[in-house]
């Protein structure tokens, strides 16, 4: 059986956890493999609407083994408040299965996060300010706290004492701000080691054994391509890979088990946070599609900055990650636009740039080339299949299939379960 990755085209909010949610019933295993609760998931079923932030989408589908693995940086005050609240809405979440090799975020990542941002002032990153960075900062400087540590007392006081030697001189010395004890860090994370009893547990095995019995595991990433450490708009980045080479470093499951790479991409384009944007809309435009896409961030609230859909990024991350299908997400809220533009290249100082330039500096400065398309104003919520969609908005989206590197296998045309026009098998 497959083990299938589904990872975001642009800068994330392009409806991952509903392209998860969409395959949920047909799949074993749901893996969250990198990033931690900066990013967040809506998936409306029925008249219920869930945001998560930390877990994986699979939680919300009776059956499926949800699995956050060694790539995550875990939050356990996140964790708990999403169980209990799911709990408290009558959903079983006792098969979730969380890795002993995780990081864990604390007090002090959160902390330092929160005031190197603001001392940043204008040079500020737009982190959520809630410690991931920091947190793969440790793990790669090998002073991290793992799951694992917690079970361990004297361990895990020993890794606090070590990190709070220097992080306590840095809080005080550079930003003024109070020392974080060590029995404070280690008295927190202590008291979630009975929650954690039952979940933890060797998740790379977990997977391998999975796969051995003709289990299909489906990898849900957290973030997008263009936010990736490696291959996204560096610095403007979150702190992991979240493209699909990042499923295996983050998994424990080796690349060649992946057969399947679904990119989820809007319609249009968004992004949260600093960063370039050169298809970026400051006029009405842009405001309608913020309103009528409701493009506020579900993790942090913040107005999405919003604008037309960008070709040359969309064949860059099916270059990037391989992709087999596209889930082209929100085309119903382009319904009523008179003509719709599509950015097909860029150009840099006069010269034209059918692919992403590799530098930083003239993708800032890229304009986009544009080609418009007729839109249409029929409502279409209600279509099931793409001959009942209106002729514009089955043309758009040929003309987007035909120049994004990849087949467009799923269209969606609303925000509920079942307003998604299924063109091709995802798992087929």
């Amino acid at each position: 059986m497959p083990a299938v990755l589904i990872t975001g085209a642009q800068w994330g909010d392009e409806g991952k956890g509903r392209a998860t949610d969409l395959l949920g019933s047909r799949v074993d295993y749901v893996v969250k493999f990198n990033g931690g609760n900066n990013a967040g998931h809506t998936v409306v079923i029925g008249d219920e609407k869930y945001a998560l932030h930390l877990l994986p989408s699979g939680i919300l589908t009776p059956g499926v083994t949800p699995v956050i693995s060694n790539g995550v940086v875990i939050d356990l005050e996140v964790l708990h408040e999403e169980l209990e609240a799911l709990r408290g809405r009558g959903l079983d979440v006792s098969r979730l299965k969380v890795s002993a090799n995780a990081h864990v975020i604390t007090a002090y990542h959160r902390t330092l996060d929160k005031v190197t941002e603001r001392f940043l002032g204008k040079r500020q990153i737009g982190t959520t300010g809630r410690g991931i960075g920091p947190a793969y900062a440790d793990k790669i400087n090998r002073v991290g706290i793992r799951i694992q540590d917690i079970f361990d007392e004297g361990i895990l006081r020993q890794k606090v004492e070590a990190a709070l030697e220097f992080k306590n001189q840095v809080l005080v010395k550079i930003y003024n701000r109070r020392a974080i004890s060590v029995d404070e860090v280690v008295d927190d994370l202590l008291s979630y080691r009975e929650m954690l009893e039952p979940m933890v547990c060797d998740t790379g095995l977990l997977l391998h054994n999975a796969m051995q019995d003709d289990k299909t595991v489906l990898f849900e990433a957290g973030q997008a391509t263009m936010l990736d450490i490696d291959h996204g708009t560096y610095p403007f980045v979150t702190s992991s890979n979240a493209t699909a080479g990042g499923a295996s470093t983050g998994s424990g499951l080796p690349p060649h088990q992946i057969d399947r790479v679904i990119a989820v991409i809007k319609a249009y384009t968004t992004r949260v946070g600093a960063g370039p944007f050169p298809t970026e809309l400051f006029d009405e435009d842009g405001e309608y599609l913020r309103q009528k896409g409701f493009e506020f961030g579900v993790t942090t609230g913040r107005l999405r900055r919003t604008g037309w859909y960008d070709a040359p990024m969309a064949r860059y991350a099916a270059r990037i990650n391989g992709v087999t299908d596209f889930v082209l997400t929100k085309l119903d809220v382009l319904s009523g636009l008179e003509t719709i533009p599509v950015c097909v290249a860029y150009d840099v100082n006069g010269v034209r740039h059918d692919e992403m330039p590799v530098n930083q500096s003239d993708f800032h400065h890229a304009v986009p080339i544009y080609e418009e398309f007729p839109g249409w104003s029929e409502d279409i919520s209600g279509a099931r299949t793409l001959e009942e969609l209106p002729v514009n908005a089955r043309e758009y989206i040929r003309a987007l299939e035909g120049m994004s590197g990849a087949r467009f296998s799923a269209i969606g045309v609303g925000p509920e379960r079942e307003q998604v026009i299924e063109l091709h098998d995802l798992l087929g």
